[in-house]
């Protein structure tokens, strides 16, 4: 049966790929209507999210490489030499490669952004592209490197054929840098704060007085905001006055215009994003513009959830209207699990929680939970402060519920890799504990409370040089020199290597997570949390029984007796090696290899 079944996948890709392509629609015959409505129907906790780049990833039209562009690098964007630029990765290549993403146990795609960018920016000199599609001109196309829309129309069908989600990576922070400002003609504008340069006053507080009665808060008059020229005088230079999309995004009065971000008190919400133009996310034009433009990708395509790039940037009262009015649009398509989260870059649990509770964002990516997998498998942190933290979840709103749909990750494309961050703790490491470090660090993900982020590569045993674009290395055959001397984790043939070791180790996780829902939906309860190099026991329950997941630290074997359930008394394997009974009613005693772990079921007794 599964061989039919894939055999059947895989037809359905190519029926839907080219019909797509030739411009006769999304071929919906060619999915049950039972299993969209399944997929549908199926809630965030029991994904398994893949992360990647498009134009890192594979790439299936080399005629795309340049944008349909002319010229060189500075030009086109192209250069598969250079870290900065576009490599030739695109959505054409992405489907193709849909079976090897399946393989591994993803069941979700987070994409970054495909919105046409603007493809070069920086002084001269050190110039880079927009190969990564957080510099966003137009927010209603594919960029051209990356293909069509009409292909990711194609890439949609596709995943949903075979029971994908995919999770579109979103920007409404910022667009591209656009928006000059006449003060500063090197564009290295510093943050011009409210104080010194109020709304009320064009250049500071001596100026003539402009916008009377304009107090830039949210809900209020925007009617009376009629010059922009309050701390800087902005304008758009030309050529470029009509370059983004939708038009309402080229008013140059829907921005903040103070300059770059200092990156505390106002100017973490109001400066401008490395030079990215902030916009004015408390105008009910820009608010009612981007509910506009978000809902119509989902109307459009059908696609499953957002993830929020820069969202703790942006005011709470835009995000108190917005999720609302996406969720309703994603119902209104029959997508009654649209699963939305937050970038809010913070390793405080409480930080995060905040962005729930005042913001409204339903869910976050569980930065607190990563830096404690980081520091445990590094040996920062010991077993403890993972029991401490997850001591933490009531206090997202909507409690431990909510806990359970963050999504957890190892690392990612900013601040690096797991296996760069182990290396760098541990350099002079040798293969096998690197290749156990990283595992576990990954089961901590996979079998740990939250949903589920692979970072793409990490299968491969990437580790990359370090955050930003040093972790940002091609899945194809790379011509950056960089990222072809990287230190690999595991054994990997070549790329896309189903058989590497990284690839296994995670899939083995992923079916054991699919195959047991208290993995997913579980009440957590901590069970052992040592405060030395050692163990972490969690149990998973719910009224069907328990499962008990254990995690060792320590480059020493251990063995460790659990409490547990005293009803849990007959236990089954599903990864590791399990005793057939508990020790007493209430412990059971487990083995454990060093940096090694493993997953026991108990049902409950019918």
């Amino acid at each position: 049966m599964t061989g039919r079944l894939n055999g059947w996948n895989r037809f359905c890709v190519a029926a839907l790929l080219g019909g797509a392509l030739a411009g006769v629609g999304s071929l919906a015959w060619a999915q049950s209507g039972a299993a969209l409505e399944t997929l549908r129907e199926r809630p965030a906790e029991d994904e398994v999210i893949y992360f990647l780049m498009p134009d890192r990833f594979e790439n299936g039209d080399t005629a795309n490489d340049r944008g349909g562009a002319v010229g060189d690098r500075l030009v086109t964007g192209y250069d598969p030499t250079d870290t900065g630029f576009y490599h030739g990765g695109d959505l054409k290549g992405l489907t193709a490669r849909l079976d090897y993403v399946q393989g591994m146990g993803a069941t979700a795609l987070w994409i970054a952004p495909p919105f046409r960018n603007k493809w070069v920016q920086g002084p001269p000199g050190h110039e880079s592209a927009a190969y990564h599609g957080y510099w966003i001109t137009d927010f209603t196309q594919i960029d051209p490197h990356l293909g069509t829309n009409a292909e990711f129309r194609a890439l949609v069908d596709a995943a949903h054929a075979r029971g994908m989600k995919v999770y579109l990576d979103i920007v409404i922070n910022h667009t591209a840098d656009v928006i000059r400002y006449r003060e500063c003609p090197q564009n290295d504008c510093g943050y011009r704060w409210k104080g010194d340069y109020p709304y009320s006053r064009r250049g500071g507080l001596s100026g003539e007085a402009i916008n009377a009665g304009f107090t830039g808060a949210p809900g209020g008059d925007f009617s009376t905001l009629t010059s922009p020229a309050y701390a800087y005088t902005p304008y758009v230079p030309a050529g470029e006055q009509t370059v983004k999309a939708p038009a309402w995004l080229n008013d140059v009065g829907l921005y903040h215009n103070r300059g770059n971000s200092a990156w505390y008190s106002e100017a973490r919400m109001d400066g401008d994003f490395a030079g990215l133009d902030d916009l004015f996310t408390e105008h009910p034009r820009v608010v009612q513009g981007f509910i506009d433009l978000y809902g119509q990708w989902i109307d459009d395509y059908g696609i499953d959830g957002y993830r929020i790039d820069t969202a703790r940037h942006v005011n709470p009262e835009f995000w108190q209207v917005f999720v609302p009015a996406i969720l309703e649009r994603a119902r209104a398509k029959g997508i009654p699990n649209f699963h939305i989260f937050g970038e809010t870059y913070d390793f405080q649990s409480g930080t995060a929680a905040m962005h729930t509770v005042v913001d409204g964002l339903p869910t976050v990516l569980d930065f607190a939970y990563q830096r404690v997998v980081q520091n445990m498998v590094t040996g920062v942190q010991n077993p403890d402060a993972m029991g401490y933290l997850l001591m933490e979840d009531a206090i997202y709103a909507g409690g431990v519920e909510t806990a359970l749909k963050l999504p957890t990750f190892t690392g990612n494309h900013d601040m690096g890799r797991i296996g760069h961050l182990i290396l760098h703790a541990k350099p002079d490491i040798s293969d096998a504990e690197l290749l156990d470090r990283s595992s576990l660090a990954h089961a901590l993900v996979l079998l740990g409370r939250g949903v589920p982020v692979i970072y793409y590569g990490d299968e491969q045993g990437f580790t990359g040089d370090g955050d930003d674009r040093r972790a940002r290395q091609d899945m194809f055959e790379t011509r950056v020199p960089s990222y072809a001397d990287d230190r690999r984790i595991g054994s990997a043939a070549g790329p896309f290597d189903a058989n590497a070791d990284m690839y296994r180790r995670i899939a083995e996780m992923s079916r054991a997570r699919a195959a047991d829902k208290r993995l997913r939906h579980g009440r957590v309860a901590v069970r052992t949390a040592d405060q030395t190099p050692g163990v972490l026991a969690i149990s998973r329950l719910d009224d069907d029984g328990e499962t008990l997941v254990v995690f060792n630290t320590s480059t020493e074997a251990r063995d460790v007796n659990v409490a547990v359930e005293t009803g849990s008394a007959e236990w089954r394997a599903l990864i590791g090696s399990c005793p057939a009974r508990s020790a007493a009613p209430g412990s059971v005693s487990v083995s454990l290899p060093a940096l090694g772990y493993l997953v026991c079921v108990s049902e409950r007794p019918a």
